[in-house]
Order: C-alpha cells, then sequence, then structure tokens
C-alpha cells in the first residue's frame, strides 16, 4: 500500500508539468492566431482612415503645380445660345458727312481708315455757288462797316445837336440790319462748309472725331449738293448685329451679355435693343448689342460668334460652371469645391449644355470657389485613394 501511494503523489506532479507545457504550447499558436487575425483588421483601419470619402487633400503650391485654376459658378440666365452675327459702327456714333452745294471736289484731305478730329477740313469743293456765299459773307461785312461809321458819325452830330434824333435812329436801324445780314450769310457758309482757302472754294468738314470708314468721292469728281462723301465713325463703340428666332428672343432682354469670340480674340457686349417687330425678308427677330473697342480689336464688318444670356422668364437665376469643371466619379456627376484643406468632390444634377458651359440643377449654391480646368488631375487623386484602398 506504500509503494501505490508514493506512485499516486509521484505522478501528480508530472502531469501537471505536462499540462502546463501544453498550455503553454497552446497559448502560444493562439496568441499568434489572433495577432494574425487583428493584423488586417488594423491595416484596414489605418487605410480607412487614409483619406476621407470624395476629399482630396492638396496644399496651395500642389494646386499652383497641378495647374488647377479656381472660380466661381455663373449666376444669371438659363443658358446661351450661340449664332453668327456682325460688326457694325455703333448707329449713335456714326454720321454721314455730305455736300451741301454742288461742285468739283479739288482737295482730299483724309483718306479710308485715317483719324479725323471735329471741325476738320475732309475735302474742298470749288463752284460757283460756294463763290457767290463767299461774296455775300464779304458784301454783309462792307455793309456794316459802312453802317457802323455811318452811325458813329450821327451819334456825334446828335449830340452837338446838329442832327436830329430820327437819323440817329436810322442810323441804329442801318447797323443793326447789317449785322443781321453779315451773320445770316457767314451761317450759310457753315451750313455748307468752312472755308475753302479761295473766294470760290469751300471746305467740307467733319462734323465728329473719329475714324473715316467709308470714302465716295475722288479727286477731281463734281458732286451733287447732298451727295454723300464720306462716314466718319467714332469706334470706340462698336454694335453688333444678330437675328434671334422669336421663341429665343422672348427670352433676351436689353442688358442681357453677349459673349463675341473671333479668331482668338473674346469680349462681352451688352444687348442695347430687340425688336419688337420681325424683320419681313428673314422672319427673324434683329437684335442689337453695344460692344467696347477702345483697345480697336474689333473691326466695322467683321464676322463673329455671339453666345447670348437667354432669361428662364421666371425671374430665377440659374447656376452654370464650364464643361471642364463638371467630372464623372463612381457613376456621379461632381465639381470639386475648394475647402480649407483641397478639394471636396460635390455630386451635382447636370442641366442643358449652354456653349462652353453646363447648367447645375441641383448641387451648388453658386457662392462656392470651384476648379473650372484641370479638374481631371483631382479625380486622377481620387482614383490613386480607391487604387490604395485596394491594396
Amino acid at each position: 500500500m506504500k509503494s501505490k501511494k508514493t506512485f499516486i503523489y509521484a505522478a501528480v506532479p508530472a502531469l501537471s508539468l505536462a499540462l502546463a507545457l501544453a498550455a503553454c504550447g497552446g497559448g502560444g499558436a493562439s496568441n499568434e492566431a489572433a495577432t494574425n487575425e487583428a493584423a488586417p483588421k488594423a491595416e484596414a483601419g489605418e487605410q480607412g482612415g487614409h483619406a476621407e470619402e470624395g476629399k482630396v487633400k492638396l496644399t496651395q503650391d500642389q494646386i499652383q503645380s497641378a495647374g488647377v485654376q479656381i472660380g466661381r459658378p455663373v449666376t444669371g440666365g438659363s443658358g446661351t445660345i450661340e449664332l453668327p452675327a456682325t460688326i457694325d459702327g455703333d448707329p449713335q456714333g456714326t454720321q454721314v458727312v455730305s455736300a451741301a452745294i454742288g461742285g468739283r471736289v479739288v482737295s482730299l484731305t483724309r483718306n479710308l481708315g485715317q483719324s479725323v478730329g471735329r471741325g476738320q477740313t475732309l475735302a474742298v469743293i470749288e463752284s460757283r455757288e460756294a463763290a457767290s456765299l463767299n461774296a455775300e459773307i464779304e458784301a454783309a461785312q462792307a455793309r456794316l462797316a459802312l453802317a457802323n461809321s455811318n452811325l458813329t458819325r450821327e451819334q456825334r452830330l446828335f449830340s452837338q445837336r446838329v442832327s436830329p434824333e430820327q437819323d440817329l435812329i436810322a442810323a441804329r436801324t442801318a447797323a443793326t440790319e447789317a449785322r443781321i445780314a453779315l451773320r445770316l450769310a457767314q451761317q450759310q457758309v457753315s451750313a455748307a462748309g468752312a472755308g475753302g482757302g479761295g473766294l470760290n472754294r469751300i471746305g467740307i468738314i467733319s462734323p465728329m472725331s473719329g475714324q473715316v470708314i467709308a470714302r465716295s468721292v475722288v479727286l477731281g469728281q463734281t458732286v451733287a449738293a447732298d451727295a454723300e462723301l464720306f462716314r466718319v465713325a467714332n469706334l470706340s463703340t462698336v454694335s453688333l448685329s444678330l437675328n434671334l428666332q422669336p421663341q429665343d428672343a422672348g427670352r433676351v432682354r436689353p442688358g442681357a451679355s453677349v459673349v463675341v469670340k473671333a479668331s482668338g480674340r473674346e469680349a462681352t457686349a451688352r444687348v442695347t435693343f430687340v425688336s419688337p417687330a420681325l424683320d419681313s425678308n428673314t422672319r427673324l427677330v434683329p437684335v442689337i448689342a453695344s460692344l467696347d473697342n477702345r483697345g480697336g480689336q474689333w473691326r466695322v464688318g467683321e464676322p463673329v460668334t455671339a453666345s447670348v444670356s437667354l432669361s428662364n422668364g421666371s425671374g430665377d437665376n440659374a447656376i452654370r460652371v464650364p464643361s471642364t469643371a463638371v467630372q464623372t466619379w463612381e457613376g456621379k456627376s461632381v465639381v470639386f469645391v475648394r475647402t480649407k484643406d483641397g478639394f471636396d468632390a460635390k455630386p451635382v444634377a447636370l442641366g442643358d449644355n449652354a456653349g462652353d458651359t453646363v447648367v447645375i440643377k441641383s448641387g451648388l449654391t453658386g457662392q462656392e470657389e470651384i476648379a473650372t480646368t484641370n479638374s481631371f488631375t483631382l479625380k486622377a487623386e481620387l482614383g490613386k485613394g480607391e487604387a490604395s484602398h485596394e491594396d
């Protein structure tokens, strides 16, 4: 009996040691498995915190290096319509210079395209009528000088009580009539032109400052009274002439903007006139816009392309962005809105295309700063984020 008890007591420590070793070995395996299982979760957690959904973090230097330009959406109107147009001289800044009297053109001082100041001579006409007008001025001057001399003599005689008062009154009346006759002769010559350097010549002067845009006479030509000789225009402002369909003209109001494009040039004009009647030949509505031309980049008669802003008729203003600002990401149309850390891909609902812009039906307020050009680089940055998620 004694030996059996000894065996049992000896076996207990050995069994305890085996269990302890097994426990240590099994615990190590489970810890390794737990570590391996937790590692992907931790890595996934790290990748999930890499970037927020639809956000691109960029510094100002990175934005400039990527060539991304920032602007604001355009509000106003519900779209545009593009159509051909023509540059014309401003009707209020163009004048016809005609011959008030008939005669032969003996001098031309300005050619096409040359500048002229108000009151400067454009041409000189020689005629018998010009001689008659100039002679009348000289005769009126002589009569006025004689009348003034008689008036002075009568005033002296009347003061000496030699001549009666009625002679003084008659002399004063004659002097007044002579002054009136001289003024009339001068105005007749002024209406015909100005001094032409000779008794039988009269100068045709420019009524305004500007450029000569048309000349219909040559040297030595005989012209009739009221014949058109020149056209002078002040081209610091020109007109844009276009024709709209009646349904489109109803959505255009004075003050609407018109983007004018031609040969690498672009400017903005303003609608000044929308005809209340259709043209009898074309059955279209004539529209005129005013265009600043102080830089002299637009020429009269030049064909251009005009993009006219249309009103939606309800008074609401549509929001428009450049077509280059819209990208497709995850099957949605987005516009990249500037944030303090970079950009946020904002989903938007698109409306109609309006030239090189697109109408935004919803998603923007119109007050945001957005990426207007090179927005595809921001989309590429989002693609890099998606690729890192998959890895």
